[in-house]
C-alpha cells in the first residue's frame, strides 16, 4: 500500500473511474472537493494490476498499468475536546467501483480498506456502492444477477463490517431505462402522468435552462420546499458550490461530469426547478424544489419530462430519480414521492445500503449512540434558521 500525498487532476481520475463498472457520480473528484466546503478531507484511492499482482495506489497511480478498481474516501475530523485526531471517520460515498463478481478483486479491496482505515486511526470507514440486492417484481432464484450482491453482504458480515444505523444515501431508487425511444418512454408512464405533462404545457407551463445567475432563486424555492416536506437542507453557499462545481454539458455528449437547471416558468415567474447531475452515461435527479402557487398547473411532471429528454439527448442510458420507500407501504415517509415516480415509469431498484469497517469498536459504540442525539439537534437548529430566511 503506498501513500503519495500528490492530489490527482479531475479529468485524469474522472476519465479512470468512467471506465470501471458502475462509476458513480458521487465517487468523482469534482463531488468529493464539493465536501470541502463542509470538513471533509478526500482521499484517491486506486487499484492497479501488474504482472498478476494487484497493489493500492493513494491519490496518484501508474499510468502504466490496468487499473482495477477506485474509491473517493472522505474523511472528518470530529472536533471533540482535545481528541480530534483520534475521533475521524471515512466515508467513500457509492463506493468502491469494481467488477463486484470478480472475488478475488473484491476480498483484496475489502482488505484494503479495512488496512487503511485501521492505519489512519478511523472510528470506522462508511461504504455504499451500487450493487443491487433486489428489483421489483424480481424473484429469487439461484442464478439471479443480484447474487453478487448477496453473497457481498455475507462477506462484509463475515469480515467485521456492520450494517449502519446511519443510511447517509438512499438505499433504494427508481430508474428510468433511456435506452427506448422517447414514445416508448412515454408509453411506460401512467396514463395520469402523461395527461399532466400534457396539462402543463396547455396550462402555459415552460421549461427553461437556469444560469449561474438563477441560484438564489433556486435556494428560495428549495428552502420552501424543506420546509413544506420536512426535511433538512444546508446553507445556500454549500449548495452554490455544488451547482458551480459541475459546469452545464456542451453540446456533445458526455465525458466529464455536470448538471444542469431547468426552470419552470408561469408567464415569466418560476414556479419550480430541478437540478440533473450526469456522468458516464448516467443522469442523477439529486434536487427537486417547487413553490405552492400554480401546483395546478403540474409543473413539475413537464419539468421531469424535459430532464429524461435531455439526458437521452446527451446519451445517457439510465435517468437515477433518486430515493425510493425502505418499505412498500404508505406510512412511508416517501410513498408520495414513490408513486410520482413510479408514474414516470421509474423501476425500484434495492442496493447493498451503507454498512460500516468498526475500526475502533468502542469508539464506534460511542459514535453510534451519541451522534444521532446531536444530528437531531443540529437538524432543529438548521430548521429554525431557515424558517427565519423563508419568512
Amino acid at each position: 500500500m503506498d501513500y503519495i500525498n500528490r492530489q490527482p487532476t479531475a479529468a485524469a481520475y474522472d476519465a479512470l473511474i468512467a471506465v470501471l463498472p458502475g462509476p458513480h457520480l458521487l465517487q468523482t473528484l469534482e463531488w468529493a472537493q464539493t465536501k470541502t466546503y463542509v470538513g471533509w478531507k478526500p482521499y484517491y484511492l486506486v487499484w492497479c494490476e501488474h504482472q498478476g499482482r494487484t497493489s493500492l495506489y493513494i491519490n496518484q497511480w501508474p499510468t502504466s498499468q490496468r487499473v482495477q478498481a477506485a474509491a473517493s474516501v472522505l474523511q472528518r475530523s470530529l472536533p471533540v475536546g482535545g481528541f480530534s485526531a483520534r475521533m475521524r471517520i471515512f466515508y467513500a460515498p457509492k463506493g468502491p467501483l469494481l467488477d463486484w463478481e470478480n472475488i478475488e478483486l473484491r476480498d483484496q479491496v475489502i482488505a484494503d480498506l479495512q488496512q487503511f482505515s485501521r492505519k489512519q486511526r478511523a472510528i470506522f470507514l462508511k461504504i455504499d456502492p451500487d450493487v443491487q440486492i433486489d428489483i421489483e417484481e424480481s424473484h429469487h432464484t439461484e442464478d439471479i444477477p443480484f447474487i453478487t450482491g448477496l453473497k457481498l453482504q455475507q462477506s462484509l458480515h463475515s469480515n467485521g463490517w456492520h450494517y449502519s444505523p446511519d443510511q447517509i444515501q438512499f438505499r433504494n431508487t427508481m430508474l428510468i431505462d433511456l435506452t427506448a425511444s422517447e414514445a416508448e418512454i412515454l408509453e411506460r408512464m401512467k396514463q395520469k402522468t402523461r395527461y399532466n405533462i400534457r396539462l402543463a404545457d396547455r396550462k402555459g407551463v415552460t421549461i427553461r435552462r437556469g444560469t449561474p445567475d438563477d441560484y438564489a432563486i433556486l435556494y428560495r424555492m428549495y428552502a420552501e420546499t424543506s420546509l413544506r416536506d420536512n426535511f433538512t437542507i444546508r446553507h445556500e453557499e454549500y449548495y452554490r458550490n455544488v451547482w458551480i462545481s459541475f459546469p452545464p454539458p456542451g453540446k456533445q455528449q458526455i465525458t466529464q461530469p455536470c448538471s444542469q437547471s431547468l426552470i419552470a416558468e408561469v408567464d415569466g415567474e418560476p414556479v419550480a426547478a430541478i437540478i440533473i447531475f450526469f456522468f458516464a452515461n448516467k443522469a442523477w435527479y439529486l434536487y427537486g424544489m417547487s413553490r405552492q402557487i400554480h401546483r395546478e398547473k403540474m409543473p413539475n411532471y413537464l419539468l421531469q419530462w424535459e430532464a429524461i429528454r435531455l439526458s437521452k439527448s446527451l446519451g445517457c442510458q439510465v435517468y437515477d430519480l433518486w430515493g425510493a420507500p425502505e418499505v412498500m407501504d404508505q406510512t412511508d415517509p416517501l410513498w408520495g414521492v414513490y408513486r410520482f415516480k413510479d408514474g414516470l415509469g421509474g423501476k425500484r431498484v434495492r442496493y447493498l445500503g451503507a454498512w460500516d469497517y468498526p475500526a475502533q469498536p468502542l469508539l464506534y459504540k460511542f459514535y453510534t449512540q451519541t451522534m444521532p442525539r446531536l444530528l437531531n439537534l443540529m437538524r432543529r437548529s438548521g430548521k429554525a434558521k431557515i424558517h427565519q430566511f423563508s419568512g
